[in-house]
Protein backbone atom coordinates (compact mmCIF):
# COMPACT_ATOMS: atom_id res chain seq x y z
CA UNK A 1 0.00 0.00 0.00
CA UNK A 2 1.85 3.33 -0.90
CA UNK A 3 2.84 5.73 2.06
CA UNK A 4 0.05 8.20 1.82
CA UNK A 5 -2.81 5.97 1.82
CA UNK A 6 -1.53 4.30 4.65
CA UNK A 7 -1.35 7.93 6.06
CA UNK A 8 -4.95 8.13 5.80
CA UNK A 9 -6.26 4.71 6.58
CA UNK A 10 -7.25 5.28 9.90
CA UNK A 11 -9.16 1.91 10.41
CA UNK A 12 -7.78 -0.12 13.31
CA UNK A 13 -6.43 -3.37 12.41
CA UNK A 14 -8.23 -6.22 12.98
CA UNK A 15 -6.71 -9.29 15.23
CA UNK A 16 -6.76 -12.46 14.78
CA UNK A 17 -9.99 -14.46 16.52
CA UNK A 18 -9.20 -16.34 19.71
CA UNK A 19 -11.10 -18.23 21.94
CA UNK A 20 -10.72 -17.37 25.84
CA UNK A 21 -12.50 -20.19 27.17
CA UNK A 22 -11.07 -22.94 24.99
CA UNK A 23 -9.01 -21.73 21.81
CA UNK A 24 -7.96 -25.33 20.96
CA UNK A 25 -11.09 -26.76 19.22
CA UNK A 26 -12.19 -27.42 15.43
CA UNK A 27 -14.71 -24.56 15.44
CA UNK A 28 -11.45 -21.99 16.88
CA UNK A 29 -9.55 -23.16 13.68
CA UNK A 30 -12.67 -22.73 11.57
CA UNK A 31 -13.14 -19.68 13.05
CA UNK A 32 -9.33 -18.41 12.38
CA UNK A 33 -9.77 -19.45 8.88
CA UNK A 34 -12.23 -18.40 7.66
CA UNK A 35 -11.22 -14.87 9.26
CA UNK A 36 -8.43 -15.02 6.73
CA UNK A 37 -9.91 -16.12 4.01
CA UNK A 38 -11.80 -13.45 4.08
CA UNK A 39 -9.14 -10.94 4.25
CA UNK A 40 -6.86 -12.27 1.40
CA UNK A 41 -9.62 -14.33 -0.83
CA UNK A 42 -7.28 -17.15 -0.10
CA UNK A 43 -8.59 -20.56 0.48
CA UNK A 44 -7.29 -22.67 3.00
CA UNK A 45 -9.14 -26.33 1.78
CA UNK A 46 -6.16 -28.43 2.32
CA UNK A 47 -4.87 -26.57 5.35
CA UNK A 48 -8.13 -27.47 7.17
CA UNK A 49 -7.82 -31.04 6.78
CA UNK A 50 -6.16 -32.78 9.24
CA UNK A 51 -6.64 -36.28 11.40
CA UNK A 52 -5.67 -35.21 15.30
CA UNK A 53 -7.70 -33.44 17.72
CA UNK A 54 -6.87 -30.04 18.05
CA UNK A 55 -7.21 -30.26 21.90
CA UNK A 56 -3.79 -32.39 21.96
CA UNK A 57 -1.93 -28.89 20.79
CA UNK A 58 -1.64 -26.41 24.26
CA UNK A 59 1.98 -26.23 24.62
CA UNK A 60 2.47 -26.70 21.11
CA UNK A 61 1.41 -23.87 19.07
CA UNK A 62 -1.08 -20.67 19.25
CA UNK A 63 -3.54 -19.75 17.25
CA UNK A 64 -4.27 -23.32 15.63
CA UNK A 65 -5.52 -22.99 12.03
CA UNK A 66 -4.65 -26.57 10.40
CA UNK A 67 -2.00 -28.13 8.93
CA UNK A 68 1.11 -27.97 6.93
CA UNK A 69 1.45 -31.52 5.34
CA UNK A 70 4.92 -32.47 4.18
CA UNK A 71 5.04 -35.32 1.98
CA UNK A 72 6.60 -38.52 3.99
CA UNK A 73 8.88 -40.80 2.62
CA UNK A 74 10.59 -44.17 3.85
CA UNK A 75 14.34 -44.86 3.43
CA UNK A 76 15.88 -47.90 3.91
CA UNK A 77 16.79 -50.89 5.61
CA UNK A 78 19.40 -49.34 7.35
CA UNK A 79 21.68 -51.63 9.39
CA UNK A 80 23.02 -50.17 12.46
CA UNK A 81 25.55 -51.59 15.19
CA UNK A 82 25.48 -48.92 17.73
CA UNK A 83 25.67 -49.31 21.17
CA UNK A 84 21.82 -48.71 21.64
CA UNK A 85 20.34 -48.48 18.09
CA UNK A 86 20.62 -52.33 16.54
CA UNK A 87 18.94 -53.81 13.70
CA UNK A 88 17.84 -52.92 10.72
CA UNK A 89 15.67 -49.21 10.43
CA UNK A 90 13.17 -48.10 8.03
CA UNK A 91 13.92 -44.38 8.10
CA UNK A 92 10.72 -41.81 8.07
CA UNK A 93 12.20 -38.82 5.88
CA UNK A 94 9.22 -35.79 5.57
CA UNK A 95 10.63 -33.41 2.14
CA UNK A 96 9.44 -31.61 -0.48
CA UNK A 97 13.31 -32.17 -2.34
CA UNK A 98 13.07 -34.72 -5.05
CA UNK A 99 16.10 -37.55 -4.83
CA UNK A 100 16.58 -36.66 -1.20
CA UNK A 101 14.52 -39.86 0.28
CA UNK A 102 16.41 -41.67 -3.37
CA UNK A 103 19.78 -40.66 -2.40
CA UNK A 104 19.96 -41.70 1.42
CA UNK A 105 18.12 -44.90 0.38
CA UNK A 106 21.56 -45.54 -1.73
CA UNK A 107 23.83 -44.77 0.71
CA UNK A 108 21.89 -47.07 2.85
CA UNK A 109 21.86 -49.80 0.85
CA UNK A 110 25.41 -49.86 1.33
CA UNK A 111 26.26 -49.88 4.10
CA UNK A 112 23.47 -52.58 4.93
CA UNK A 113 25.90 -54.67 2.61
CA UNK A 114 28.71 -53.54 4.87
CA UNK A 115 26.89 -55.17 8.03
CA UNK A 116 25.62 -51.79 9.22
CA UNK A 117 27.48 -48.35 10.55
CA UNK A 118 28.52 -48.13 13.95
CA UNK A 119 27.68 -45.75 16.39
CA UNK A 120 28.39 -44.58 19.45
CA UNK A 121 27.10 -40.70 21.90
CA UNK A 122 30.19 -40.32 23.41
CA UNK A 123 29.10 -37.13 25.27
CA UNK A 124 25.58 -35.38 26.39
CA UNK A 125 25.59 -31.33 26.98
CA UNK A 126 23.37 -29.17 27.08
CA UNK A 127 23.94 -25.44 28.19
CA UNK A 128 22.10 -21.92 28.99
CA UNK A 129 24.88 -19.08 29.31
CA UNK A 130 23.92 -16.63 31.95
CA UNK A 131 26.18 -13.40 32.38
CA UNK A 132 27.04 -11.27 35.30
CA UNK A 133 27.74 -7.40 35.38
CA UNK A 134 30.42 -6.79 37.55
CA UNK A 135 32.24 -3.53 38.66
CA UNK A 136 35.74 -4.78 37.46
CA UNK A 137 37.58 -7.84 35.62
CA UNK A 138 38.98 -8.27 39.58
CA UNK A 139 35.35 -8.54 41.08
CA UNK A 140 34.25 -10.80 37.99
CA UNK A 141 37.36 -13.27 38.75
CA UNK A 142 36.52 -13.89 42.26
CA UNK A 143 32.71 -14.20 41.82
CA UNK A 144 33.80 -17.12 39.38
CA UNK A 145 35.75 -18.66 42.38
CA UNK A 146 32.77 -18.20 44.55
CA UNK A 147 30.88 -19.60 42.52
CA UNK A 148 33.61 -22.80 41.97
CA UNK A 149 33.75 -22.67 45.73
CA UNK A 150 29.44 -22.93 46.52
CA UNK A 151 29.18 -25.49 42.95
CA UNK A 152 27.26 -27.87 45.25
CA UNK A 153 24.32 -25.32 46.47
CA UNK A 154 23.96 -23.63 43.47
CA UNK A 155 23.71 -27.57 41.93
CA UNK A 156 20.90 -28.22 44.29
CA UNK A 157 18.71 -24.95 43.40
CA UNK A 158 18.99 -25.46 39.49
CA UNK A 159 18.26 -28.85 40.01
CA UNK A 160 15.17 -28.42 42.29
CA UNK A 161 13.33 -27.05 39.22
CA UNK A 162 13.60 -30.66 36.86
CA UNK A 163 13.47 -33.82 37.96
CA UNK A 164 15.66 -34.91 34.29
CA UNK A 165 18.06 -31.91 34.01
CA UNK A 166 21.49 -32.67 36.35
CA UNK A 167 23.83 -30.01 36.49
CA UNK A 168 27.04 -31.33 35.80
CA UNK A 169 29.81 -28.22 35.26
CA UNK A 170 29.82 -24.13 34.82
CA UNK A 171 32.42 -23.01 32.54
CA UNK A 172 33.67 -19.09 33.34
CA UNK A 173 34.44 -16.62 30.36
CA UNK A 174 35.69 -13.39 31.79
CA UNK A 175 35.16 -9.96 29.07
CA UNK A 176 36.51 -6.76 31.43
CA UNK A 177 33.89 -6.72 34.55
CA UNK A 178 31.57 -9.30 32.73
CA UNK A 179 31.58 -13.00 33.80
CA UNK A 180 29.85 -15.35 31.35
CA UNK A 181 28.68 -18.74 32.98
CA UNK A 182 27.96 -21.87 30.32
CA UNK A 183 26.18 -24.02 32.48
CA UNK A 184 26.40 -27.88 31.05
CA UNK A 185 23.69 -30.46 32.09
CA UNK A 186 22.23 -33.82 31.00
CA UNK A 187 18.81 -33.54 29.86
CA UNK A 188 17.26 -37.30 30.07
CA UNK A 189 15.09 -37.65 27.14
CA UNK A 190 14.19 -34.01 26.57
CA UNK A 191 16.11 -31.64 24.20
CA UNK A 192 16.03 -29.26 27.66
CA UNK A 193 16.58 -25.76 26.40
CA UNK A 194 13.32 -24.69 28.31
CA UNK A 195 14.41 -27.06 31.39
CA UNK A 196 17.65 -25.28 31.53
CA UNK A 197 16.45 -21.95 31.42
CA UNK A 198 14.43 -22.70 34.32
CA UNK A 199 17.28 -24.78 35.88
CA UNK A 200 19.69 -21.66 35.80
CA UNK A 201 17.47 -18.81 36.66
CA UNK A 202 16.74 -20.86 39.73
CA UNK A 203 21.06 -21.11 40.24
CA UNK A 204 21.01 -17.64 38.96
CA UNK A 205 18.84 -16.36 41.49
CA UNK A 206 20.51 -18.36 44.08
CA UNK A 207 24.07 -16.43 43.39
CA UNK A 208 22.16 -12.97 43.32
CA UNK A 209 20.77 -13.79 46.83
CA UNK A 210 24.00 -15.18 48.28
CA UNK A 211 26.26 -13.48 47.27
CA UNK A 212 27.93 -10.30 49.03
CA UNK A 213 27.21 -8.38 46.09
CA UNK A 214 23.91 -9.54 44.65
CA UNK A 215 25.35 -9.21 41.18
CA UNK A 216 23.50 -8.11 38.70
CA UNK A 217 22.35 -11.13 35.54
CA UNK A 218 21.04 -11.10 32.43
CA UNK A 219 20.33 -15.29 31.95
CA UNK A 220 21.20 -15.63 28.64
CA UNK A 221 24.82 -13.85 27.74
CA UNK A 222 24.59 -15.64 24.46
CA UNK A 223 27.88 -17.88 24.43
CA UNK A 224 25.43 -21.38 24.51
CA UNK A 225 24.58 -20.32 20.81
CA UNK A 226 20.87 -21.63 21.30
CA UNK A 227 19.92 -22.43 17.38
CA UNK A 228 23.05 -20.79 16.01
CA UNK A 229 25.97 -22.65 14.82
CA UNK A 230 29.59 -22.02 16.92
CA UNK A 231 32.75 -23.22 16.93
CA UNK A 232 32.71 -23.74 20.99
CA UNK A 233 29.68 -26.16 20.64
CA UNK A 234 32.04 -27.81 17.87
CA UNK A 235 34.82 -28.85 20.46
CA UNK A 236 32.10 -28.69 23.96
CA UNK A 237 29.44 -30.11 22.28
CA UNK A 238 25.89 -29.62 22.55
CA UNK A 239 22.92 -31.63 22.80
CA UNK A 240 24.54 -35.10 21.96
CA UNK A 241 28.17 -35.65 20.58
CA UNK A 242 27.50 -38.65 17.97
CA UNK A 243 29.71 -40.28 15.98
CA UNK A 244 28.79 -43.02 12.43
CA UNK A 245 31.26 -44.88 10.99
CA UNK A 246 31.58 -47.69 8.55
CA UNK A 247 34.52 -49.82 6.91
CA UNK A 248 33.49 -50.03 3.43
CA UNK A 249 35.08 -52.83 1.12
CA UNK A 250 36.52 -51.71 -2.10
CA UNK A 251 34.35 -54.20 -4.22
CA UNK A 252 31.56 -53.32 -2.31
CA UNK A 253 32.26 -49.70 -2.91
CA UNK A 254 32.61 -50.12 -6.57
CA UNK A 255 29.61 -52.64 -6.97
CA UNK A 256 27.07 -50.24 -5.24
CA UNK A 257 28.27 -47.09 -6.12
CA UNK A 258 30.43 -46.86 -9.30
CA UNK A 259 32.76 -45.84 -7.61
CA UNK A 260 37.03 -46.29 -6.55
CA UNK A 261 37.66 -46.24 -3.17
CA UNK A 262 41.32 -44.04 -4.52
CA UNK A 263 38.97 -41.72 -6.42
CA UNK A 264 36.73 -41.25 -3.37
CA UNK A 265 39.35 -40.27 -1.41
CA UNK A 266 41.23 -38.06 -3.43
CA UNK A 267 37.88 -35.97 -3.95
CA UNK A 268 37.72 -36.31 -0.33
CA UNK A 269 40.88 -34.63 -0.21
CA UNK A 270 39.50 -31.40 -2.47
CA UNK A 271 36.41 -31.02 -0.78
CA UNK A 272 37.92 -30.75 2.80
CA UNK A 273 40.19 -28.07 2.03
CA UNK A 274 37.53 -26.61 -0.14
CA UNK A 275 35.39 -26.27 3.47
CA UNK A 276 38.65 -24.94 4.93
CA UNK A 277 38.59 -21.84 2.48
CA UNK A 278 35.22 -21.46 2.74
CA UNK A 279 35.20 -21.82 6.91
CA UNK A 280 32.03 -24.08 7.09
CA UNK A 281 31.14 -25.31 9.89
CA UNK A 282 31.14 -28.66 8.19
CA UNK A 283 33.46 -30.58 6.05
CA UNK A 284 31.16 -32.94 4.52
CA UNK A 285 28.46 -32.34 2.03
CA UNK A 286 25.06 -32.17 3.32
CA UNK A 287 24.46 -33.58 6.62
CA UNK A 288 21.07 -30.92 7.07
CA UNK A 289 19.12 -32.43 4.43
CA UNK A 290 18.95 -35.63 6.48
CA UNK A 291 18.37 -34.40 9.69
CA UNK A 292 15.78 -32.04 8.64
CA UNK A 293 13.74 -34.65 6.97
CA UNK A 294 14.18 -36.40 10.14
CA UNK A 295 13.41 -33.50 12.34
CA UNK A 296 10.10 -32.36 10.67
CA UNK A 297 9.06 -36.73 10.44
CA UNK A 298 9.52 -37.05 14.46
CA UNK A 299 8.75 -33.89 16.02
CA UNK A 300 11.97 -32.45 16.47
CA UNK A 301 12.12 -28.50 17.19
CA UNK A 302 13.51 -28.34 13.51
CA UNK A 303 15.18 -25.01 14.00
CA UNK A 304 17.62 -27.19 15.51
CA UNK A 305 19.33 -27.69 12.75
CA UNK A 306 21.23 -24.77 12.77
CA UNK A 307 23.45 -26.48 15.57
CA UNK A 308 22.78 -30.14 14.49
CA UNK A 309 24.01 -29.88 10.84
CA UNK A 310 27.86 -28.89 12.06
CA UNK A 311 29.97 -32.31 11.32
CA UNK A 312 33.72 -33.37 10.86
CA UNK A 313 34.26 -35.94 8.57
CA UNK A 314 37.17 -38.09 8.82
CA UNK A 315 38.30 -40.62 6.46
CA UNK A 316 41.24 -42.97 5.67
CA UNK A 317 42.13 -45.17 2.65
CA UNK A 318 42.82 -48.24 4.07
CA UNK A 319 46.22 -50.11 3.62
CA UNK A 320 43.92 -53.25 1.69
CA UNK A 321 42.22 -50.49 -0.42
CA UNK A 322 39.15 -50.53 1.96
CA UNK A 323 37.50 -47.24 2.66
CA UNK A 324 37.17 -45.99 6.33
CA UNK A 325 34.33 -43.34 6.60
CA UNK A 326 32.95 -41.56 9.73
CA UNK A 327 30.89 -38.66 10.21
CA UNK A 328 31.05 -36.85 14.19
CA UNK A 329 28.38 -34.49 14.87
CA UNK A 330 29.31 -32.54 17.91
CA UNK A 331 26.08 -30.19 18.57
CA UNK A 332 22.86 -32.81 17.62
CA UNK A 333 20.05 -31.25 19.68
CA UNK A 334 17.60 -34.14 19.42
CA UNK A 335 14.43 -35.43 22.13
CA UNK A 336 12.17 -38.63 22.59
CA UNK A 337 10.03 -37.31 24.63
CA UNK A 338 8.39 -33.71 25.31
CA UNK A 339 7.71 -30.62 22.55
CA UNK A 340 6.54 -32.04 19.50
CA UNK A 341 7.59 -35.65 19.44
CA UNK A 342 4.30 -36.38 21.54
CA UNK A 343 1.78 -35.09 18.23
CA UNK A 344 -0.08 -37.71 16.38
CA UNK A 345 2.22 -38.65 13.15
CA UNK A 346 5.47 -37.18 15.10
CA UNK A 347 4.76 -40.26 17.69
CA UNK A 348 3.41 -42.86 15.09
CA UNK A 349 7.68 -42.25 13.18
CA UNK A 350 9.24 -42.51 16.08
CA UNK A 351 7.12 -45.70 17.53
CA UNK A 352 8.47 -46.55 13.48
CA UNK A 353 12.08 -46.11 14.64
CA UNK A 354 11.15 -47.72 18.27
CA UNK A 355 12.18 -44.38 19.77
CA UNK A 356 9.20 -42.71 21.72
CA UNK A 357 9.45 -42.19 25.09
CA UNK A 358 11.68 -42.43 27.79
CA UNK A 359 14.93 -44.28 27.81
CA UNK A 360 15.34 -44.06 23.80
CA UNK A 361 17.11 -40.46 23.14
CA UNK A 362 20.50 -42.10 22.64
CA UNK A 363 19.34 -44.79 20.06
CA UNK A 364 18.33 -41.82 17.96
CA UNK A 365 20.82 -40.14 18.13
CA UNK A 366 22.59 -43.20 16.92
CA UNK A 367 20.02 -43.49 13.79
CA UNK A 368 20.26 -40.16 13.24
CA UNK A 369 24.04 -40.05 12.43
CA UNK A 370 23.61 -43.13 10.53
CA UNK A 371 21.37 -41.90 8.21
CA UNK A 372 23.38 -38.45 8.06
CA UNK A 373 26.38 -41.03 7.01
CA UNK A 374 24.21 -42.78 4.35
CA UNK A 375 23.56 -39.32 2.71
CA UNK A 376 27.32 -38.49 2.58
CA UNK A 377 28.41 -41.52 1.24
CA UNK A 378 25.43 -41.41 -1.35
CA UNK A 379 25.91 -37.69 -2.67
CA UNK A 380 29.73 -37.81 -2.62
CA UNK A 381 29.60 -41.10 -4.99
CA UNK A 382 27.18 -39.12 -7.39
CA UNK A 383 29.20 -36.25 -6.95
CA UNK A 384 32.73 -38.65 -8.25
CA UNK A 385 30.73 -40.80 -10.55
CA UNK A 386 28.76 -37.61 -12.32
CA UNK A 387 25.66 -38.57 -12.01
CA UNK A 388 24.72 -35.70 -9.36
CA UNK A 389 22.82 -33.22 -11.91
CA UNK A 390 21.62 -35.86 -14.26
CA UNK A 391 19.73 -37.38 -10.61
CA UNK A 392 18.13 -34.08 -9.94
CA UNK A 393 17.08 -34.07 -13.14
CA UNK A 394 15.29 -37.24 -13.46
CA UNK A 395 13.70 -37.22 -9.93
CA UNK A 396 13.57 -33.40 -8.55
CA UNK A 397 11.74 -31.99 -11.36
CA UNK A 398 8.29 -30.42 -10.52
CA UNK A 399 7.07 -27.08 -12.52
CA UNK A 400 3.80 -26.08 -11.23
Amino acid sequence: MPKESLQHDLTPPQKIPRDKQDDYTREAAEQRRSFVEERTGALLHHVAQYSFPPELLPGNIENFSGVAQVPLGLAGPLRIAGEHARGDFYIPMATTEGTLVASYNRGMRLLTECNGVRATVVKHSMQRSPVFELKDALEARSLGEWIDDHFGDIKQAAEATTSAGKLVSIGKYIVGPLLYLRCNYTTGDAAGQNMVGKATLAACLWVQEHHPHQPHFFLSGNIDTDKKHSQINTLETRGKRVVAEVTIPADILQRVMGVDAQTLFRMRQISQTGAFMAGSSNNGAHSANGLTALFIATGQDVANVAESQAAIVYAQLLANGDYYWSITIPSLVVATYGGGTGLATQRECLNLLGCYGTGQVDKFAEICAATVLAGEISLSSAIVRGDWVSSHDRLGRNRP
